[in-house]
């Protein structure tokens, strides 16, 4: 694997005239429109006040060609387009000669000079250069394959506006799939399609933070009248429908129900009301099956982090309106495999009329929400089951509550308070509980081969998990927010990690915010000018909410925007190919799941505002390649809402690479020297806001 990436900017260089300044007009929308096929920004320069120099080379046709695994080449510009090629192909052909004849010599002479005492020691470094030269002869060998390779990608088809790979209920009930796994996550070969998924007709830019998390458009989510006043979830009926657009009835100060709930939740802990929380251990809440967020939004004030999960749903979906608002959200299920959370990930598992059957399938479901759930942590749950004149007067609803009752037991969670529908359980702050319980009671513990720390989509187990972490320390005993972000050394060794590793990343990536903002800034403000009915925004614009970061290692960028008093949540994305350090990003009060980025993320289409990667091109190229750069940047367009940023920062002959691909995804690109490091780069992309024609 390669060493991580520096991380962090500390200088930005500008390669041209820095006078310059970047053309920072605003295009005019139908101009936008006319031209999405011969899309080309012109060259524009930037002169900043700071302490470093910026420069954006234009998207224009790049430097360097690509194939589909982003390998590079020179493009010739003279004569008709027939000589043009002939001369290229000519001209890599003399030239593959050319090296392979360079090499053939330079590792004959390279091999005879190496005295016999030596060899043992350049063995390795030699074998490396080899490995090199076939790579090199295999790129240029891609490019005899022409120009085709760089051909625009083209637009998916209407049908497929919502389009989430791996998540086709249709196919999945024709492959004998039912009892609910119907709904599950299958990720085939074939899953993808290779084109760009368009926005609806009508769609518009989401409101800015904080009025969106109250107020979306309806034409940018896919639900109808019906899904609104339907019933369901606590959460689900607090909205309204208004013409063009959704409200929901929390922002209300004459009738906020969620204020009462989580007010009535905060009391049955024995708290004085939901602020205090916080001092409780709680920070994170898993909210299953969330209806539309209404929980976890009015939480955020008191600066509780709630990820909302939820099946997939073809219209009317959780996740969809949950991220529209703003809102931490992603496809998640029961159904029949572990979710990508490690064990002991949040300190409140909350279902409100969430739709999960707890008494089903000899209790597994319960036994995954207990992985996840961290020691001294509360499950709280709201449904008609639970309210004791309900069941006294149904025997089967009594015969279900009562196998959820003394399920729980067993799993040592103890019931500290029952009103009317709402039940909330505290789950044991010592192991020894489970070894007090009477001889044979099920569930068992599972065995340290059963009890992985982050499993991946892996079948559910019917035995408790997370007894075998490191990781068990109890809610009320870690550092309340925002102290808990901040690690100390001893609570850092159990993640195999020194003090000053966490202080470097940490310092690096505010660096990295204050020159990424430094760069934005400017193109936001002129990009984004006011739009009717907005307040004047705040800077930088409140333009972004919805921030995935690809690549989070320890949770820095995350910490870093925090810390800069962005009005943002961050997705923290720990790649399975790479150091699993998700379990230490959880603990230090942040959001984030475990994810293979040669499948596709499990959330619908246009989710984020901004998408960071930093070192994952190195990271993914460094293992078997199962998929090509091109499939991740189409993946990313996908989840990238119109007129969302792109931030990747990598080795620059990837970065040259990636800057080439931008051109097939019709993205605004930008690629910027770094001072401190002259062999990394940055790539700031934009993606433009191509709009669906109506049909007549």
């Amino acid at each position: 694997m390669p060493r991580p990436l520096h991380r962090g900017v500390s200088g930005i260089r500008v390669s041209g005239n820095s006078n310059d300044f970047w053309d920072a007009e605003v295009k005019d929308k139908t101009e936008k429109e006319e031209s999405d096929r011969n899309h080309s920004s012109s060259q524009s320069f930037l002169s900043l006040r700071s302490p470093f120099r910026l420069f954006f080379q234009d998207n224009s046709p790049p430097k360097y060609g690509v194939t589909e695994n982003g390998f590079t080449s020179d493009p010739f510009r003279g004569g008709t387009p027939r000589s043009r090629h002939r001369l290229t192909m000519l001209f890599l052909k003399l030239s593959l000669v050319v090296i392979v004849i360079l090499a053939l010599t330079g590792s004959f002479w390279w091999t005879i000079s190496i005295s016999t005492s030596s060899r043992g020691h350049i063995f390795r470094g030699y074998r490396r250069l080899q490995e090199q030269l076939v790579s090199d002869l295999w790129d240029i060998g891609e490019l005899s394959l022409g120009p085709s390779r760089l051909k625009e990608i083209e637009f998916c088809s209407e049908e497929s506006e919502n389009y989430i790979p791996c998540f086709n209920v249709s196919e999945n009930v024709a492959l004998g799939y039912s009892d609910g796994n119907e709904y599950d996550r299958l990720c085939g070969h074939g899953s993808r399609k290779s084109c760009l998924v368009l926005p609806p007709v009508n769609y518009k830019i989401p409101l800015r933070w904080p009025t969106g998390k109250d107020v979306i458009w309806v034409a940018n989510v896919k639900i109808t009248g019906q899904e609104v006043f339907s019933s369901g979830s606590l959460t689900k009926r607090m909205m309204m429908l208004e013409e063009d657009q959704i409200s929901f009835r929390s922002a209300s100060l004459m009738f906020d129900g969620v204020e009462d709930y989580s007010h009535q939740i905060a009391e049955m802990i024995g708290l004085r009301n939901e602020s205090n929380f916080i001092q409780a251990g709680v920070r994170t809440i898993l909210d299953i099956g969330c209806g539309y967020g209404s929980f976890g939004a009015h939480l955020f004030s008191k600066q509780l982090l709630t990820m909302c999960i939820a099946n997939y749903e073809s219209s009317g979906s959780q996740v969809q309106l949950t991220l529209e608002r703003g809102l931490p959200a992603m496809i998640g299920s029961f159904n029949s495999k572990q979710l990508p959370y490690p064990s002991l990930s949040f300190d409140m598992l909350h279902c409100a009329r969430c739709g999960v059957d707890w008494d089903k399938k000899d209790g597994i479901f319960l036994i995954e929400a207990d992985r996840v759930l961290k020691p001294g942590g509360y499950f709280v749950w709201t449904s008609p089951l639970t309210n004791v004149h309900t069941f006294l007067r149904d025997k089967e609803k009594q015969k279900r509550w009562n196998f959820v009752h003394d399920f729980a037991e067993n799993l040592c969670w103890e019931l500290i308070s029952q009103q009317d529908e709402t039940v909330v359980w505290k789950k044991t702050n010592t192991k020894s509980c489970y070894s007090s319980r009477k001889p044979g009671s099920c569930p068992p513990i599972c065995s340290k081969g059963q009890d992985a720390e982050s499993p991946y989509y892996r079948p559910l187990q019917n035995c408790i998990g997370g007894t075998n972490s490191r990781r068990w320390v109890p809610i009320e005993e870690r550092a309340t927010w925002p102290f808990r972000s901040n690690l100390n050394k001893n609570e850092l060794e159990l993640y195999g990690l020194h003090s000053e590793e966490l202080v470097v990343d940490t310092a690096n990536y505010k660096t990295a915010v204050r020159n990424y903002w430094s760069l934005l800034s400017p193109l936001i403000f002129s990009d984004h000018p006011k739009r009717p009915g907005d307040e004047d925004p705040s800077p930088p614009y409140n333009t972004f909410r919805n921030v995935l970061d690809m690549n989070a290692r320890y949770g820095g960028f995350n910490a870093a925007l925090l810390e800069a008093g962005k009005s943002v949540w961050v997705m923290n994305v720990v790649p399975t190919t790479g150091p699993n350090y998700l379990p230490l990003v959880l603990d230090r009060g942040y959001i984030g799941v475990s994810h293979n980025w040669c499948e596709a993320f499990p959330t619908y289409p246009r989710t984020y505002d901004m998408v960071h990667a930093d070192g994952l091109l190195s990271l993914e190229t460094s293992q078997y390649r199962r998929c090509t750069m091109l499939d991740l940047f189409t993946e990313i367009d996908r989840l990238l809402r119109p007129e969302g940023w792109v931030i990747i920062h990598d080795k620059a002959p990837l970065i040259e690479s990636a800057r080439a691909l931008t051109v097939q995804l019709k993205w605004d690109a930008r690629v910027v020297e770094i001072e401190s490091n002259s062999d990394e780069r940055l790539l700031i992309c934009q993606k433009p806001f191509f709009k669906r024609q109506a049909t007549s």
